[in-house]
């Protein structure tokens, strides 16, 4: 596995784990997302990768920051989000 899909993965997975803590289904992100259900389960599972214009939209529809679905890394602004 190269460094890209392991990114590619981990992105996905931070979507996932966030999607299921707020209580949305696959269909609810992406309705709220703007996207199509396949879209957000390609994200999910790292099969694609997205353009930074389709990476905002989930970020705003998950209430996160797009350097917390990139990294992991929680922001100052993701403390607060987070820990709502």
């Amino acid at each position: 596995m190269t460094s890209d899909e392991l990114c590619l993965l981990q992105i996905g997975q931070r979507i996932s784990e966030r999607r299921k803590k707020i209580g949305y289904t696959q269909e609810a992100l992406a309705e709220k997302a703007d996207l199509t259900p396949q879209f957000v389960s390609y994200a999910e599972s790292g099969k694609r990768a997205m353009r930074p214009e389709n990476l905002m939209k989930i970020a705003r529809a998950l209430n996160v920051s797009a350097d917390f679905l990139l990294t992991g890394e929680v922001t100052e602004k993701d403390q607060l989000l987070l820990s709502e």
